[in-house]
C-alpha cells in the first residue's frame, strides 16, 4: 500500500477521529474537517470548516485527495437539521472538491440502518427493501443518492445503533429501572464505535489494494438481540433490581441486520455482541 494515500474525513467526530487515528497509524495522510478542530489528536491534520456554510474553508488542502469519508452528524434533529447535515453538507464538500480539481478514488458515506422500515424482526441485508417513511430515513436515502450519483465511485455504509464510551444512554436508562416488554420482541442492532471505525478502515484499505467494493455495506455486530434481553443482561451487570413504573420504549421498528457482506471482505467486529461491548465500557469505569 502506498504511503501517499490521503484521506479527508468531513464531519470528523467520534467515529471519524477513531478512523483517522487508524489510518494515520498506517502511514496515510489524514485531514479531519470539523468546526472545532481543537478536539482533534495531533495525528490528524486539522481543517476548520463548517458544513452548513457555503464558503469553502480557507485552508482547504492542496493536491490530490484520494478518499473522502463523509460522516457528519445532525446537530438539529428535525427535518431541516437532517437535510442540512446529510444532503446540503455533502453537496458542499463535493463542490469544494470540484473547485480544487480533486477527484477522490472513492467516497464513503456514513448512512443509517434507519432506512429500513421492517417491523417484524425480519432478517435483512444490503439488498433488502429500504423504504422506511420517517423524515430521517427519506432524507438519508436522498443523501445516499447524492453520493452514489456524484460521478465518483461511492459506497454507503449503513451503520446500526452506535454505542461505546460516551454513548451510554441505555446504561443510564437501565440504572433508572428501564422497563421493556418481552412480547413481541423488539430486535435491535448495534455496533461499537471502534468497530464502526474499523469497518471504514477495512473498506479504505480494500479499495486502496484494488479490491472491488459494493455500493452498500451494513455496519452491525454479529448478534442482533431483543431489547429486553440486552436490558436484562445489563441489569445483572449493574446490580439493578428495581423497575420503573412506566414502560418507556418506543416501537420504532424491529429487524435483524446481517453483516455477511462486510465479513466476506475480511472485517470482523472486535465486539461481536452487546455483551463484549458493554463489558468493555463497564470495565473502563
Amino acid at each position: 500500500m502506498s504511503e501517499c494515500n490521503s484521506l479527508l474525513i468531513a464531519g470528523c467526530g467520534d467515529v471519524g477521529t477513531r478512523l483517522g487515528l487508524r489510518m494515520a497509524a498506517q502511514g496515510w495522510r489524514v485531514i479531519g474537517m470539523r468546526r472545532n478542530v481543537a478536539a482533534l489528536p495531533a495525528a490528524i491534520e486539522p481543517l476548520a470548516g463548517d458544513l452548513h456554510a457555503d464558503a469553502c474553508p480557507a485552508d482547504w488542502p492542496q493536491g490530490q485527495l484520494d478518499y473522502l469519508v463523509y460522516c457528519a452528524a445532525a446537530t438539529e434533529h428535525d427535518e431541516a437539521g437532517y437535510r442540512a447535515a446529510y444532503i446540503e453538507g455533502l453537496r458542499r464538500v463535493l463542490d469544494w472538491l470540484a473547485q480544487h480539481g480533486q477527484r477522490p478514488r472513492r467516497i464513503l458515506f456514513a448512512s443509517s440502518s434507519g432506512v429500513y422500515g421492517q417491523q417484524e424482526g425480519e432478517w435483512i441485508d444490503e439488498d433488502s427493501v429500504a423504504e422506511a417513511q420517517s423524515f430521517s430515513a427519506v432524507i438519508m436515502r436522498e443523501a445516499e443518492r447524492v453520493a452514489l450519483d456524484s460521478g465518483l465511485p461511492a459506497t454507503t455504509v449503513r451503520l446500526t445503533g452506535l454505542y461505546g464510551p460516551g454513548r451510554e444512554w441505555l446504561l443510564s436508562q437501565v440504572r433508572g429501572g428501564y422497563r421493556v416488554s418481552e412480547t413481541p420482541p423488539l430486535y435491535g442492532n448495534r455496533i461499537h464505535v471502534e468497530d464502526a471505525a474499523g469497518l471504514f478502515a477495512m473498506l479504505l484499505q480494500a479499495d486502496a489494494a484494488g479490491v472491488p467494493l459494493a455500493d452498500c455495506y451494513l455496519g452491525v455486530d454479529d448478534e442482533p438481540a431483543p431489547l429486553h434481553e440486552v436490558v436484562g443482561w445489563l441489569r445483572e451487570q449493574l446490580g439493578v433490581s428495581h423497575w420503573s413504573d412506566e414502560q418507556r420504549v418506543r416501537r420504532a421498528g424491529s429487524k435483524r441486520c446481517r453483516n455477511a457482506r462486510a465479513r466476506a471482505l475480511g472485517w470482523a467486529p472486535q465486539y461481536p455482541s452487546y455483551r463484549e461491548g458493554y463489558a468493555a465500557i463497564l470495565a473502563e469505569r
